[in-house]
């Protein structure tokens, strides 16, 4: 399929492809970034909730039959509330994933058990729909807007000065020797 636009040019279906695909490789840093704010506010605010409702919450684990509920509230709430500012920034991405991934597991284990009767139920319950979100910013990181990249390109940047004053170093103590 050809078009011509006005001014002479020619428009075919693989010209269109370069172009979108064009767009779309700048707008790489968007997925992980919606992804990281998403996960990152709701767990923000669960864990907050959470450490300001402890006697609930460790009710309510207790009652699931969770070993050590006081001890396992306090930490599930600081667990989702750091984790969740971690995400937020960037800062860590690949580590806040694992615990967040691990309370996910448990709440589908006990909390949401007699909800579930098969895949279905599974994958129509929140709390699984954030596993792959998760493991999505565990495998390919925060994305370009984060704390963890910038410290990166920081590091990248004075690496090769502290190299080559080494060398620098070397060079005069041989010299000298």
């Amino acid at each position: 399929m050809i078009e011509r636009e006005p001014s002479g040019t020619t428009w075919t279906l693989k010209s269109w492809r370069g172009k979108l695909l064009a767009i779309f490789a700048r707008l790489n840093w968007l997925p992980p970034l919606l992804a990281r704010i998403t996960i990152g506010v709701v767990f923000v605010s669960t864990g907050w909730g959470k450490l300001h409702n402890l006697g609930k919450v460790t009710e309510f684990f207790s009652s699931l039959g969770i070993p050590a509920p006081s001890f396992n509230a306090g930490l599930v709430g600081y667990c989702e509330f750091i984790c969740g500012i971690l995400l937020l920034l960037g800062l860590a991405t690949r580590i806040a994933t694992i615990p967040l991934i691990a309370t996910m597991i448990v709440a589908l284990v006990t909390a949401k058990a007699a909800e579930i009767h098969g895949l279905q139920d599974l994958f129509g319950t929140v709390e699984f729909a954030y596993i792959p979100l998760l493991v999505y910013l565990a495998l390919f990181g925060p994305g370009a807007l984060s704390v963890d990249i910038a410290v990166a390109h920081a590091i990248e940047r004075f690496q090769p000065r502290a190299r080559n004053a080494a060398t620098r170093r070397e060079r005069l103590e041989q010299r000298h020797a």
